[in-house]
């Protein structure tokens, strides 16, 4: 009798501490939070049907990625991971087999992310369905798909380490940089890149060309950067995708409906306070502006088709129809996200604080390059707006990439 007792009092310790190991439902939340702040699903989501199980291929300059399964099915995602392979792999970019990842899985920033926070999104992502997808390995140019050349980038470029809080700044202004120099990881898209793919971080925030689109800058820039925008300007933008002087587009829409409509108010005005402290890291690019009649000819593309919606004076609809004047995006030394509107249209991104839709059609079929050059340089150059002469190369490279 005294055994059976003792085996049914082993069986219930092992079962309370069973139950002691499982994350709690609150830490759950947390992870799930951490990883909307992250926009983890942005890259690791090929099929809405089967969340994070990977496969969506991400294009880079030397060649395609395809993001990895982070369900927790044991044999092609992360479930036979140990806590300490997962804080491995997203801090410091490798493997539980040893083997190190490329940067588009952007550890260089997940560097930053507190071990506690790390096991969080661990704790969320064990809560998801497991689904069978085996990773894809990836198609790069050679020799970029030695892997073991990673060891020198990270020699080169990695600098491992938490974020350092600043002790003279608000605990507003530090989470803000946590979120936006780690988990976010706004630098992987909006940092100019050197020709080895890695951030220029003297000019971090200061725009980049991705995926087709122009990241615009993020600092403090008068003309292109957010030194017009307020912290409120900011903190509406990220959470309902558009404000009194812009709408999201492109990948940023993707970003606002996926992550940062998501996380919560107080974290969101955070990151538009950190945003709004940051200085220019260089400088703006000195304008030449468009003969007259490069600007005439513009002006008769806008009057025919522009002026119904965005108006004689390029006003607009705020909130409706983005205004034009003072428009940062709009006045970037790289035209690619005003191309890419003007070919292909836009769609107003929709969310909960935002739910009115918008369209505006492409023009692609309808203007020749010199068309669309004429009334892009027009309306980046009126108003008060200055920005470099786009050329009808840019808009006939801009078109072969639809």
């Amino acid at each position: 009798m005294r055994m059976i007792l003792a085996v049914v009092a082993l069986c219930s310790a092992v079962a309370s501490a069973a139950r002691a190991a499982e994350p709690s439902p609150e830490l759950i939340a947390y992870g799930k939070a951490l990883v909307e702040a992250g926009d983890c699903a942005g890259c690791h989501t090929a099929d809405p049907a089967k969340p994070f199980a990977g496969g969506k291929r991400i294009d880079t300059p030397f060649g395609a990625i395809y993001a990895p399964n982070l369900t927790p099915d044991r044999d092609t995602g992360i479930g036979a991971w140990t806590d300490a392979d997962f804080t491995r792999a997203v801090r410091t970019g490798i493997a539980p087999d040893g083997s190190n990842y490329y940067p588009a899985f952007p550890y260089p920033y997940f560097t930053k992310v507190t071990k506690d926070d790390t096991l969080a999104i661990r704790a969320y992502l064990g809560t998801l369905a497991p689904v069978a997808s085996r990773n894809k390995p990836p198609e790069l140019r050679w020799p970029f798909g030695y892997r073991r050349l990673m060891r020198v980038w990270n020699a080169m470029y990695f600098k491992p380490g938490l974020f350092e809080p600043d002790q003279s700044q608000s605990a507003a202004w530090n989470r803000g940089g946590y979120l936006v120099t780690g988990l976010g990881h706004c630098g992987a898209c909006h940092t100019p890149k050197n020709y080895f793919g890695a951030d220029k971080t003297a000019q971090a925030l200061s725009g980049n060309e991705v995926g087709g689109w122009y990241a615009p800058r993020l600092d403090g820039a008068a003309r292109t950067g957010l030194k017009s925008w307020s912290v409120e300007d900011i903190t509406e933008y990220l959470q309902s995708g558009r404000n009194v002087k812009s709408h999201a587009g492109g990948l940023m829409a993707e970003v606002v409906v996926g992550s940062t409509s998501k996380i919560s108010d107080a974290d969101v005005r955070a990151i538009a306070e950190y945003l709004k402290s940051l200085p220019p890291s260089r400088r703006e690019t000195i304008v030449t502006p468009p003969d007259e009649a490069e600007m005439k000819a513009g002006q008769a593309v806008y009057a025919k088709l522009c002026i119904a919606c965005h108006e004689a004076d390029g006003s607009g609809a705020p909130r409706i129809y983005p205004p034009l004047p003072g428009n940062a995006l709009l006045q970037s030394v790289n035209p690619s996200s005003s191309l890419r509107i003007i070919l292909d249209g836009a769609h107003t991104v929709t969310t909960p604080r935002a739910p009115n839709s918008g369209e505006m059609p492409g023009y692609a079929k309808q203007l020749s390059d010199e068309e669309i050059a004429a009334v892009t340089n027009y309306i980046r150059n009126s108003w008060g707006n200055a920005a470099p002469l786009v050329t009808t190369a840019q808009v006939a490279k801009a078109r072969k990439e639809q």
